[in-house]
């Protein structure tokens, strides 16, 4: 397997992980993304098989956001006199893997991929933290890969914020 850059030539032909919205993204979108500078995509292919893809774009969890107990959680993990009423994150603004490649760990194996790439260029901006408006259907998938749900306002939503603390890979 691959991980490619989405480029202008990228072939987007065939993939399908079975959610339509995901699907059209990557179609329709994920090109005009990355010209307007929204988003940046990637594809994780397999002899020339679309085996999954995720999109990079920059975000920041906000005091405003959620609930005081949890932004309370988050500015203890910063040191006395360094505490702001936001902090700087990345978000992963689409992930979805092809359903011919469900159960074979492809989800995780990028997730970590994901990680490393994001800890190991650190040259050009700074952020603490992965951001995700997971499914409710994948927010199990996003426990197990580290995430934490952020607010409880997003409860009864078809969408749940989380985060991953990229300290928690040093």
């Amino acid at each position: 397997m691959k991980l490619v850059r989405l480029s202008s030539n990228s072939q987007l032909d065939g993939f399908d992980c079975g959610d339509e919205d995901l699907n059209g993204f990557l179609v329709e979108d994920a090109k005009s993304f990355t010209e307007k500078r929204i988003a940046n995509s990637f594809i994780l292919y397999d002899d020339g098989e679309i085996a999954a893809f995720f999109c990079l774009l920059n975000d920041k969890i906000s005091k405003q956001e959620i609930t005081g107990s949890q932004w309370k959680k988050i500015k203890n993990r910063f040191p006395d006199g360094k505490k702001f009423s936001s902090y700087p994150a990345i978000k992963i603004g689409r992930f979805a893997v092809s359903s011919k490649y469900r159960g074979r760990q492809v989800g995780t194996r990028l997730m970590n991929i994901i990680k490393d790439m994001l800890d190991s260029d650190r040259n050009y901006s700074a952020f603490r933290f992965i951001t995700v408006d997971a499914y409710v259907s994948a927010v199990a998938f996003y426990e197990k890969n580290g995430f934490v749900k952020l607010t409880q306002k997003d409860e009864n939503e078809h969408t749940r914020l989380m985060f991953f603390d990229m300290m928690e890979l040093e």
